[in-house]
């Protein structure tokens, strides 16, 4: 797991309409207990990409965000499950041993452009399912949660 950044020592609160709430059992927070994300604030961290074919869509698809991995480290992640929720409250539980480098991300572009809530946005977990097949499981396709808006951080 990658280190945070000194800079990410303090998280500045968001300007512009939040679109992640990750609260729970973590050390960096910017708004009351949580740590609250704008779109802005996800895309001036260090991105991965992401190119992969998945169960939802036609053909490989590039995606774009923060690795799962370096999220879990900027916020100080002390649980043990990530619990995630989509906008329609549907909620998927993330072992935290799944936010590896060169594992999950938090997408925020498709094809490099933002997703609408009808294309499954505004994020999407995704894992590499091409370049690894132990993630071709129905447990870690259960687990590609879109729409997420919500993660607690669970002991």
């Amino acid at each position: 797991m990658s280190l945070a950044p000194a800079w990410a020592q303090s998280l500045n609160a968001p300007q512009g309409d939040v679109i992640l709430t990750v609260n729970g059992s973590i050390d960096t927070t910017n708004v009351d207990e949580t740590a609250q994300f704008d779109l802005e604030m996800l895309q001036a961290l260090e991105s991965t990409t992401i190119e992969t074919a998945t169960i939802w869509t036609e053909g490989t698809k590039t995606f774009q965000g923060v690795t799962l991995a370096d999220l879990v480290a900027l916020l100080g992640v002390k649980g043990t499950t990530l619990r995630a929720t989509a906008i329609n409250d549907y909620a998927v539980e993330i072992p935290v041993s799944d936010a590896v480098q060169d594992g999950p991300i938090v997408a925020y572009l498709l094809d490099g452009d933002t997703m609408s809530v009808r294309d499954k946005g505004p994020l999407w977990i995704i894992y590499p399912f091409d370049s690894n097949s132990s993630y071709r499981t129905e447990v870690i396709y259960s687990r590609s949660i879109w729409q997420l808006d919500r993660i607690e951080a669970v002991e």
